[in-house]
């Protein structure tokens, strides 16, 4: 999320960093660390695991739950400290909070970037493509650069264009291996909806930043593809259809998802509208958790419930990146810039974050990663370092597909098998 698309920058250094714009990352400032899955059995022992599963990783069906703008500590175990609002002193998240108990709890994952487009683009294609903004595929935005001085001002204004991605992405794999799929966006109002909002622009609960797929090329062209883009009111009827997609991704909306920014209510969504917070933690933020945890229990609900509930099937519960934070403008705005597994590595003063960078990795923070495997390991906590392409990694693993981007990086990018499966070899 970046809530203001226009990005005025206050010194003149920046002028030999505009080439800079769009450019694509090649190297990553970090290794991820050695972590270790903890699982506490009948007997209280503990065991690390490492490696994929005895059955070679394969699963039946994954479900992917996309939030918005959080991080970790602002979400699982996080407390309201509001006096005088509803749930003052108790969990503002106590449905993702017992899931990460009860389940697997990926404690250092991270967003791959800021701001959210190149977050979902990564999940799905293994590359941010050096995109660090929320364009449509309609939409561009600009950067007004100040060339002067702050008394001084020499203005000057930069577009960026629209936001069209012609690259591989996890749909081609998909449908050369024949593996039916779907992707889910609440407040999408009709399957293959090519518009990069609903129902303005000046209101949007759905956006089109939040639906990676609509944004590829190749996918957009597909008629058969767009058909499986679909509103989430169809989730339920198709997850109990004959031929159950087995790769799914929910995309809450604006209101449900904790981006926010709906200032008028959509006739037809009773939890419009849902303004800005104006800080980390206040009664808003809180409230816009409450609603997105009452979103997880029923979207899990449901897909437990349902006839795709098979064999080794998986639900990641996660967020794009972390909180919107106007304390640091140096990093774009954002709460953490802190990355790993081939976040991008950018330029000092780059003018899609600020010109007060100091250049290095741009990560998106650590966010809440909770793994809820059908037939895997209860009460799991991993410190390996994760991030989106790690989810892609593990995905591409278990359906015995080939690798998309960074994904392919066994050095950096690790699958995340350990919140998986109950037992694991050496690969």
């Amino acid at each position: 999320m970046r809530r203001n698309a226009k990005v005025l920058a206050t010194t003149a250094t920046v002028a030999a960093m505009l080439a800079t714009i769009g450019m694509l990352q090649t190297a990553s400032a970090a290794t991820p660390a050695a972590g270790r899955a903890t699982h506490a059995g009948s007997d209280g022992a503990t065991s690390s695991w490492r490696g994929r599963s005895d059955d070679g990783g394969r699963l039946s069906h994954v479900f992917i739950i996309m939030l918005e703008n959080h991080a970790l500590d602002n979400t699982i175990g996080d407390i309201n400290k509001n006096p005088g609002t509803p749930g003052y002193n108790e969990l503002s998240m106590p449905y993702l909070t017992m899931l990460s108990k009860t389940y697997g709890n990926a404690t250092q994952y991270y967003g791959v970037t800021h701001t959210s487009e190149p977050n979902y683009i990564a999940a799905i294609s293994g590359s941010t493509w050096g995109v660090n903004n929320d364009n449509g595929w309609n939409s561009g935005s600009s950067i007004t650069v100040n060339y002067g001085t702050k008394d001084s001002p020499v203005n000057k204004t930069y577009t960026l264009p629209p936001n069209q991605y012609d690259h591989a992405n996890i749909v081609d794999k998909l449908d050369a291996a024949h593996i039916p799929w779907a992707a889910y966006m609440q407040a999408m109002p009709s399957a293959g909806y090519l518009q990069d909002t609903w129902p303005s622009d000046k209101n949007a609960l759905y956006v089109s930043k939040h639906n990676p797929f609509i944004l590829f090329k190749d996918i957009r062209s597909n008629p058969k593809d767009l058909r499986n883009i679909k509103p989430f009111t169809d989730i339920a009827r198709d997850l109990n259809s004959r031929n159950a997609p087995r790769y799914v991704w929910i995309s809450p909306d604006e209101c449900h998802n904790m981006h926010n920014g709906i200032y008028t209510a959509v006739p037809g969504f009773a939890d419009t509208p849902c303004k800005y917070p104006s800080a980390i933690g206040d009664p808003l933020d809180e409230h816009s958790k409450t609603v997105a945890d009452n979103f997880i229990k029923d979207a899990v609900t449901t897909i437990m419930h349902s006839k795709a509930w098979t064999g080794n099937s998986v639900i990641f519960i996660t967020a794009d990146e972390n909180d919107y934070d106007p304390s640091n403008p140096q990093i774009g705005n954002y709460l953490s810039a802190a990355g790993c597994c081939d976040s991008p590595v950018l330029p000092p003063a780059d003018p899609e974050v600020s010109v007060d960078f100091p250049g290095g990795m741009y990560g998106g923070g650590l966010v809440p990663m909770v793994v809820i495997s059908r037939n895997g390991p209860h009460h799991v906590t991993d410190t390996t370092a994760y991030n989106h392409y790690s989810m892609l990694l593990t995905i591409e693993e278990g359906f015995g597909l080939g690798k998309l981007g960074y994904s392919s990086d066994s050095a950096q990018v690790k699958p995340m098998w350990p919140l998986i499966t109950r037992t694991h070899v050496h690969h």
